[in-house]
């Protein structure tokens, strides 16, 4: 930016994203992370981020960022919060604009970039985060809960076909406590949201588990009818 702009001399910061990445795996939410390649902190374990560039807007930046580092298009994601405390980064003063995104790991499994060094982490490793990511995730989880309690948003983290045990332990990881089956598949089987497929998973027991997949044409049908999803 020239000196005679409009604002002066006005000081200037670099704006970042930085991407809360969640997938759903061996029952269980975990975090995609990355070892930081330069200084500071150079090695620590650190969400997956960039810079803004001058011809793009935040939420573009975060699309271009979770495209490069996972090779996924249309990934669900939401804007958390922006962290601009003046030490947050000891090696300049940025500020960075963090999102959460959902990815189903049968998906992204395709599309691993080894070279990059990313890693998936169980939530309960976040204090080895870098900088204030620990925060960042804490945020983006209490997000999340808040957003899954409303909104079908937890069917982006499974694959296209699933079983209610799956879908429930999907919940229960969420929200970090057990719930009743009973209740549970009485809920989500009384908005009459999910179609049950013919076929079975028998990986578990000769007597298997039908499948299920996520109706979004009637679920927005619905919508339009005043229907109001609560989980």
């Amino acid at each position: 930016m020239h000196e005679d702009s409009f604002y002066g001399v006005q000081a200037r910061f670099l704006i970042a994203v930085d991407c809360t990445i969640l997938g759903f795996i061996d029952n269980e939410i975990k975090l995609l992370t990355f070892r930081r390649k330069i200084e500071p902190k150079k090695g620590g374990l650190s969400l997956l981020g960039g810079f803004m560039n001058e011809n793009e807007n935040i939420d573009q930046a975060a699309s271009r960022v979770l495209k490069t580092l996972t090779g996924l298009d249309n990934i669900y994601m939401q804007q958390v919060k922006a962290y601009g405390n003046v030490d947050r980064d000891p090696g300049e003063r940025v500020i960075s604009v963090t999102y959460y995104a959902l990815i189903n790991v049968t998906d992204y499994a395709n599309s691993l970039l080894p070279e990059s060094d990313l890693e998936w982490i169980s939530l309960d490793r976040k204090r080895e985060l870098i900088f204030d990511h620990e925060q960042m995730l804490d945020d983006a989880i209490l997000l999340l809960r808040r957003h899954a309690a409303l909104h079908p948003i937890g069917f982006n983290l499974l694959p296209e076909k699933f079983t209610l045990t799956q879908l429930q332990s999907l919940y229960e990881s969420i929200y970090g406590e057990t719930m009743d089956k009973r209740n549970f598949r009485k809920k989500i089987l009384g908005m009459d949201i999910l179609e049950r497929l013919d076929e079975k998973d028998k990986k578990s027991s000769k007597r298997g588990a039908y499948y299920y997949v996520f109706n979004r044409q009637r679920y927005e049908s619905m919508l339009d009818k005043g229907f109001v999803f609560t989980m």
